[in-house]
């Protein structure tokens, strides 16, 4: 682990070295992005684009198959990185390829497109290639097994995308690698409702709330095949997350790699998952705690949709710039308790997050690696997944833009 001075000096140098590729080495559509989002349109300046929801959600649909198809297996490249590591499209991410099966499963039904998925059951046969033999899915990139290390959280996404083709049909093949993913989560849970296995991939912190996820994908698959013992041990996840929520409704100890001032990327995470959770059991506790999450946010959106990327414990903004995944897995939220609780300004705050992450969603650079996806932060040079496009943004920005789709029928 290198020394805060030492981790410093190689983020400033790989910022230089990322700016440099982009403005003078680089591919032409990326170079106009970076110089429109830094230099043209600041946050207060971007204007939110309403409407276009369905061509937007086509948009980011594509991209994913495109991702899909960029990678010689059955799974989804981490994204597309112009200025850094592969220089381009990454290998699979098994992680994230997990959850994407449920968005595409959701879009092939919202549009009638069966075709799809057929897609979705080559990652989840894929998933299912690779999964470790504990029944954990393993942390990072795809790699060979004897790299391989476990992450609880993985495991749950995948898990979850198990289930969602699982209902489709059945599959024998996928069947037991869920169940084989499903129970290394219980066996991963502590007495106190707190997943142990973090992984290689993020900070060395004991806890990380954001596992409690994992939680909606196991009461889905206990769901599916009418085992309690899945249900009780989801209950017990989300209790057990809740031990860390404070007064205010800030959750401790929540965070990939800063739990001082957590991602909205990670507390979309987490309230997913207690809402979720909260919603199939009818746990009304549940749904309060997300909503007293939510709540302090709301008043930061900016008209234009702009929401800071991190938050303190005070819900202070921390950061100038936007965690676009997080905004949009906040706009999932928002539209998901409007349904449930029938307030429109759930609804309301959701439409300007949505909108305003339309509008960093490109679609005529003439880049189809660029075109309809959802970069990882506003401005692109923004300190979460920076100069690039990971797959997991354009996921949830799907997800947000089908919640959105929903409510204009």
């Amino acid at each position: 682990m290198l020394s805060g001075a030492k981790q410093a000096y190689w983020d400033v140098r790989r910022g230089v070295d990322m700016w440099r590729h982009a403005l003078v080495g680089g591919e032409r559509a990326f170079r106009s992005v970076v110089l429109e989002d830094h230099f043209l349109r600041g946050k207060s300046a971007l204007k939110p684009v309403r409407g276009e929801t369905r061509e937007r959600a086509a948009a980011a649909a594509t991209w994913l198959i495109r991702a899909q198809d960029a990678t010689p297996d059955g799974g989804v490249s981490y994204g597309y990185f112009p200025v850094s590591g592969a220089r381009g499209w990454e290998v699979s991410y098994p992680e994230t390829t997990g959850y994407i099966m449920t968005s595409l499963v959701d879009y092939a039904r919202e549009t009638d497109q069966p075709e799809l998925i057929e897609r979705v059951q080559r990652m989840a046969l894929w998933e299912a290639e690779v999964q470790m033999p504990s029944g954990a899915v393993q942390g990072g990139k795809v790699t060979t097994p004897d790299k391989q290390t476990a992450a609880a959280f993985n495991t749950g996404m995948v898990l979850d995308g198990f289930v969602s083709i699982l209902v489709q049909g059945d599959d024998t093949t996928i069947e037991q690698a869920a169940r084989r993913a499903a129970d290394f989560l219980v066996g991963d849970l502590t007495d106190e409702g707190l997943f142990q296995t973090n992984g290689a991939f993020v900070s060395g912190d004991k806890v990380k709330l954001f596992n409690v996820l994992c939680a909606l994908a196991m009461y889905r698959f206990g769901e599916l095949t009418g085992e309690a013992v899945y249900r009780n041990a989801a209950v017990s996840a989300v209790e057990g997350a809740l031990r860390f929520m404070t007064p205010n409704g800030w959750l401790r100890e929540n965070c990939l790699n800063d739990p001082r001032r957590p991602l909205t990327h990670t507390i979309g995470y987490s309230l997913q998952g207690i809402l979720e959770v909260g919603v199939l059991t009818g746990r009304d506790d549940f749904v309060a705690a997300a909503r007293s999450a939510l709540d302090p946010i709301l008043g930061h959106i900016q008209p234009n949709g702009f929401l800071a990327g991190r938050f303190d414990a005070n819900w202070r903004p921390a950061v100038r710039w936007s965690c676009l995944t997080g905004s949009a897995q906040l706009a999932v939220i928002g539209y998901r308790l409007g349904e449930i609780v029938g307030e429109t300004k759930y609804v309301q705050a959701a439409d300007r997050l949505v909108d305003f992450l339309k509008a960093t969603q490109r679609l005529d650079t003439g880049n189809p690696a660029i075109d309809g996806a959802l970069p990882g932060s506003f401005p692109i040079f923004g300190d979460y997944m920076k100069g690039g496009y990971p797959n997991w943004a354009t996921k949830y920005l799907l997800d947000a833009l089908i919640l959105q789709m929903r409510r204009l029928i």
